[in-house]
C-alpha cells in the first residue's frame, strides 16, 4: 500500500473507502478515518480507540502511518524551539518553531540538505541527501499536534533545509495538506514559500488558486554579486526570476541578507529599490549569521538601519528582521546536520542542471548525524 499521509484528504478518503468496501466495512468508517490523518492525528491506528480492534490492526498492517521522531528538541532563551526529526530511513531534518504573541510560526524543511551552496547558508555545506516526501514535509507540523503538549502552528514558512521548488511535486502536495480544511487547515495567506527562484516551478506555483505567499531569496542587487553568493544565478538569473513574478497576483517579499561591503552599498540600495518597485515587493533585510563557512562579515546595525531607511525613502517597504534562536543555531541560514567527513573533502551535490523536478545526483552518500 502507498503511504496514505502522502495523499490529499479527498484522495485519501477515496483510497480508504475502496479498502473498507473490499473488507465489507460500512461506508461511514471513512468519516472516522480521515480526521485521524491530520485534524486529530494518531501516531498509529491502534491509538484510534473509537474503531474496532480488528479494524485498527488491519489498518496498521495495510495502511501504516508514516512517523518521525523528535530526536532533539532545543529551546532558545527567546522562546524559539528547534527540532531535529529522525526520519524512517535514518536521515534527519530540522524545523524551527517561532512563537510571537498569538502567532506560532513553523519554519519547515523540504529536503534533507540542499544542493545550492549559497555561501551564507550552513545547509548548503551538507549537499543534497534526498528530497522529502509530502508527508515528511507537512508532517513536521503534524508532529507538533502529536506532542505531549500539542501546538498547532498558525503560520508556515518554507525556510528550513532545502530549496522547496527543487522538490516541487512533493511541495505541491504538502501545500494542500497544510492548507486543506480537511487536513491541517492553515490559511493560504499564512503559508510562505521561500525560494531562490527556480523558474519552471515558479510558473507552476503561480497557477495555484490559493493565495500562498512567495518570498524570493534575492540577496544581491546585481547579477555578478548574486552569482558570487548563490551559484544558482548561473542557471536562473534573477532577471528571469523577476520576469516570472509577473504571473503572481499577490504580494511578493524579497529576502536580502546584508553582508558588509558586499551587498550593502548605496548603489545596492538604489538598484534593489528599482527591482522591488517593479515587482511590487517588500524587502526583508536579514542579518548574516554564523554557520555558512564564509569569511564574510555581517553588516553593522547602523548601516543596516541606514540601508532600510534608504529603501523606504525610495518608496519600498523594508524591515530589518530581528534574529531569533541564535543561541541554539536556529536562525536563518544556520540549519545544518553534521556528516562524517563532509567538512574534510567530502563531496556535495552539484548545482542543478537538469529538469527542475529531478533532484541532482548525490555522490558518496553519508548518513546524517545528530547536530
Amino acid at each position: 500500500m502507498s503511504q496514505v499521509l502522502d495523499l490529499p484528504p479527498r484522495e485519501a478518503g477515496e483510497a480508504l473507502a475502496a479498502w473498507l468496501a473490499a473488507r465489507g466495512e460500512p461506508r461511514y468508517r471513512v468519516g472516522q478515518l480521515v480526521p485521524r490523518l491530520w485534524q486529530r492525528p494518531v501516531r498509529r491506528w491502534a491509538d484510534a480507540t473509537e474503531l474496532p480492534r480488528a479494524l485498527r490492526e488491519a489498518l496498521d498492517t495495510d495502511w501504516p502511518l508514516g512517523a518521525m521522531t523528535a530526536e532533539v528538541r532545543r529551546e532558545s532563551s527567546d522562546g524559539t524551539v528547534k527540532y531535529l526529526w529522525r526520519l524512517p530511513d535514518g536521515e534527519a531534518v530540522e524545523s524551527v518553531l517561532i512563537p510571537e504573541g498569538s502567532r506560532r510560526t513553523l519554519c519547515i524543511s523540504s529536503q534533507v540538505g540542499c544542493p545550492l551552496r549559497c555561501v551564507f547558508c550552513a545547509t548548503g555545506t551538507m549537499g543534497l541527501l534526498r528530497n522529502l516526501a509530502p508527508w515528511e514535509i507537512a508532517g513536521q507540523a503534524r508532529e507538533l499536534l502529536l506532542a505531549p503538549d500539542p501546538v498547532k502552528p498558525t503560520n508556515i514558512v518554507f525556510m528550513g533545509m532545502g530549496e522547496p521548488l527543487l522538490n516541487w511535486p512533493a511541495v505541491a502536495t504538502a501545500l494542500t495538506l497544510l492548507n486543506d480544511p480537511a487536513a491541517l487547515g492553515i490559511g493560504a495567506r499564512h503559508i510562505t514559500v521561500s525560494t531562490v527562484g527556480i523558474v519552471p516551478a515558479l510558473a507552476e506555483l503561480a497557477k495555484r488558486p490559493e493565495q500562498f505567499r512567495l518570498a524570493i531569496s534575492l540577496h544581491a542587487a546585481t547579477s555578478g554579486t548574486r552569482r558570487e553568493l548563490m551559484p544558482i544565478e548561473k542557471k536562473y538569473p534573477f532577471k528571469d526570476v523577476l520576469t516570472a513574478l509577473d504571473a503572481f497576483q499577490r504580494r511578493v517579499t524579497f529576502e536580502y541578507v546584508l553582508i558588509e561591503d558586499v551587498n550593502d552599498r548605496d548603489e545596492d540600495v538604489a538598484l534593489l529599490a528599482k527591482y522591488a518597485r517593479k515587482a511590487g515587493a517588500m524587502v526583508n533585510l536579514l542579518h548574516l549569521h554564523p554557520g555558512g563557512g564564509s569569511a564574510m562579515k555581517a553588516t553593522k546595525p547602523a548601516r543596516a538601519h541606514a540601508f532600510s531607511k534608504g529603501l523606504t525613502a525610495l518608496g519600498v517597504e523594508a524591515v530589518v528582521r530581528r534574529s531569533r534562536g541564535l543561541d541554539i543555531e536556529a536562525a536563518c541560514g544556520q540549519l545544518r546536520l553534521a556528516r562524517p567527513g563532509a567538512d574534510a573533502g567530502g563531496e556535495v551535490a552539484p548545482e542543478p542542471d537538469g529538469d527542475v523536478h529531478e533532484p541532482p545526483r548525490v555522490r558518496h552518500r553519508q548518513r546524517s548525524a545528530r547536530s
